[in-house]
């Protein structure tokens, strides 16, 4: 990899497990067109990288002062082969997770019917405080239905459901545990990850409102850009997006929807002229 530059950023992000915005800083390396070659996340030390730099012969860009918005865009302007590193290894469930994950549930909502029967609700809660504290430290998230045994049932039950309403046309999701798109019935299109509505849109015919989605594929990069009525670009959501819930989702709400693969001209073209992004 020979990077043309550094981007220096600091902005606020939709994280993928809880849907949350939290600050996010980093740095992305960055090709001619100023595509994003690879994301590195995490803290970065100025005078460090100065040094560093100055060595290696490439600029860099500090953009921690930058609007947000701007940098969101920059970012999920992605380059042919985008990689993003962090630290550790995202740690994938083992196949005794879900298993171990499933008795540990059982166990938990026995204890709870136990102290329940004793009226020690209190000492239930306590438990199950100490409980959650312990698996965030120890990054054992998937044991968490231990100590939330409602999570037993919700969520299969949740996951049934949203499959059922992207089935139906009701939301649009991209594949994984990503963003997706909701149209409220006021006429508004809205940008959601998680529980959190990161952007809303007016859908209509105006100039600025949300007319269209176009799926794209450049490359080997997939993703989405929300355009009005004049092909201007207002939302671009890169990663997989499955065409035909795409076809349910714009029949229902009376959205245009174009699939195509577009050149790299086309694809600078739109991630240069759009305002908003979701990496």
């Amino acid at each position: 990899m020979t990077p043309a530059s550094l981007y220096h950023y600091n902005c606020r992000q939709a994280t993928a497990k809880t849907g949350r915005h939290q600050p996010v800083q980093g740095v992305a390396a960055l090709d001619a067109d100023g595509l994003v070659l690879l994301d590195l996340p995490g803290e970065w030390h100025q005078p460090d990288l100065d040094l560093f730099l100055q060595r290696a012969g490439v600029p860099l860009l500090d953009a921690r002062s930058h609007p947000e918005g701007h940098v969101r865009t920059v970012l999920a302007s992605r380059a042919p082969g985008w990689q993003r590193l962090r630290g550790l290894r995202p740690s994938f469930p083992r196949k005794w997770h879900k298993p171990v994950a499933i008795c540990a549930g059982i166990a938990g909502v026995v204890l709870m019917a136990y102290l329940a029967s004793l009226g020690m609700w209190a000492a239930w809660r306590a438990v199950s405080s100490i409980g959650r504290f312990v698996l965030e430290m120890l990054e054992a998230k998937w044991l968490m239905v231990a100590f939330s045994p409602a999570l037993l049932i919700l969520r299969p039950a949740f996951g049934r459901i949203s499959r059922w309403q992207i089935r139906r046309g009701a939301i649009l999701a991209s594949s994984g545990r990503g963003p997706y798109l909701k149209a409220n019935s006021s006429g508004k299109l809205q940008i959601r990850h998680g529980a959190e509505t990161t952007a809303t849109l007016r859908i209509g015919e105006a100039p600025g409102e949300a007319f269209s989605l176009l799926l794209y594929q450049y490359d080997t990069l997939t993703g989405l850009f929300i355009l009005d009525r004049t092909g201007r670009p207002l939302h671009h959501l890169p990663g997989p997006w499955l065409p035909g819930h795409a076809q349910s989702f714009t029949n229902r709400h009376n959205l245009a929807l174009a699939v195509h693969r577009i050149s790299r001209e086309e694809y600078l073209n739109l991630t240069r002229t759009t305002k908003q992004a979701t990496p």
